[in-house]
């Protein structure tokens, strides 16, 4: 299938490893241009040579506080200057912070928020004028299943997550006259370097493929997911293809989440 990303521009936040980088790849592939921000210079250096050998195409490299709403405008800047407009934005910059309630300090719940809901709207605000001079955009925000059904020790990031999700549902309906669909995608247990960090600390001596089938996990699927199957769903929602979706969620968990 065309998914009819060829010339187009797109920003993926957290665009050096995992979720974003994978997506990054697969948007490039299809012929978009891609810029990727992150924080870490080296992480993307990278990241850049990764796309390039995966699909011959240069990516943009913008390092970046995410949080910041001054380096989020920069950053989009820097993007039109070198590819004349954005067509889609990936929200995708964050971390896991989990902990009880009772344990996390303010500090905590202003960093988790920061990054992953405070950067999604200074992204989205910052890419939307240069959206409606193109007649259109997509917007997709990663989120989790978490933020639609915490458990007691998820704290902050499930409520950065529930946050992104009614972000997603009311800048889809506000947008919508413009031609600009928002969607998020909710990211269950997909291989990173934090999954691989659980692997080594609680079974090392399993090798990956056994620890990703783990039955303990609960995917009625059977296995712990790839950065290239969440990819996937967000080129799509990015991607012509889904011309007709907005305003939705698409649970990326191999049927573990007990919600749709």
């Amino acid at each position: 299938m065309d998914l009819g990303l060829s010339g187009k521009t797109a920003i993926v936040t957290g665009g050096s490893k995992g979720i974003g980088l994978a997506t990054a790849i697969r948007l490039a592939s299809e012929g978009a241009n891609v810029a990727i921000v992150a924080r870490g210079k080296e992480a993307l250096n990278f990241a850049a040579a990764r796309i390039v050998e995966a699909t011959g195409r240069e990516a943009l490299r913008i390092s970046a506080d995410v949080a910041s709403e001054e380096a989020a405008r920069e950053a989009v800047a820097r993007t039109v200057e070198t590819f004349g407009g954005v067509d889609i934005l990936v929200n995708n910059a964050g971390t896991s912070a989990a902990a009880p309630f009772e344990s996390v300090e303010a500090d905590a719940w202003d960093a988790d928020l920061g990054l992953k809901l405070y950067g999604a709207v200074h992204f989205a605000k910052a890419v939307i004028p240069h959206m409606r001079e193109r007649g259109g955009g997509a917007i997709v925000n990663v989120t989790a299943v978490g933020g639609k059904t915490p458990s007691a020790s998820s704290l902050p990031t499930s409520v950065s997550r529930a946050a992104g999700l009614a972000l997603t549902k009311a800048m889809s309906k506000a947008l919508a006259k413009d031609g600009i669909r928002v969607n998020a995608v909710c990211i269950g247990l997909i291989r990173s370097d934090q999954i691989e960090r659980m692997w080594q600390t609680k079974a090392p001596e399993l090798t990956w493929e056994q620890f990703a089938a783990d039955p303990k996990h609960g995917i009625p699927l059977g296995r712990i997911g790839r950065a290239e199957e969440a990819a996937n769903v967000i080129a799509f929602l990015a991607s012509a293809a889904a011309s007709y979706v907005t305003g939705t969620s698409v649970n990326i968990d191999g049927g573990a989440a007990a919600v749709l």
